[in-house]
């Protein structure tokens, strides 16, 4: 989620996309200086009964920052990841994440219901998908 000179988050959001009000005022309020955490985002979603991709996108248009991955993929200072990889022996747990590749990837939404699944946090599904070398991809609230 890094920008460039000249670049907005906004960009990778083609035609003309308006903005949902009532997620804009929910966005203003709740965001710290131009960013909102992944957690707000999909509290957000759940208090305003819409999908968490549609805050995601409120947020790109603002040009505001998503911080602080539920997963540890981004949004964290200084390294911006905070995950390391962790290699585990539950062959039913390895099974699983396989089982949910779409594409060769681990789409985020598979990796929370398999934390839920197997009663781990989201943060240890993400370190063992990357010893597994395995990307998580696509993001619930588009921000990879």
């Amino acid at each position: 989620m890094s920008l460039g000179q000249g670049n907005s988050f906004a960009e990778k959001h083609k035609g003309n996309i308006k903005l949902d009000p009532l997620i804009k005022e929910a966005v203003l309020k709740r965001s710290k200086e131009e960013k909102l955490s992944c957690a707000v985002a999909f509290e957000i979603a759940k208090e305003l009964g819409v999908e968490a991709a549609e805050v995601g996108k409120t947020v790109d248009l603002l040009n505001f920052r998503l911080m602080k991955c539920q997963l540890g993929l981004f949004g964290y200072m200084p390294e911006k990841k905070i995950i390391k990889p962790q290699n585990t022996e539950n062959q039913d747990l390895k099974d699983a994440i396989r089982n949910a590749l779409v594409d060769g990837r681990l789409p985020c939404k598979n990796a929370w219901d398999i934390a839920s699944e197997f009663k781990i946090r989201k943060m240890t599904i993400s370190s063992i998908v990357d010893a597994m070398g395995i990307k998580i991809k696509p993001c619930q609230i588009g921000a990879f």
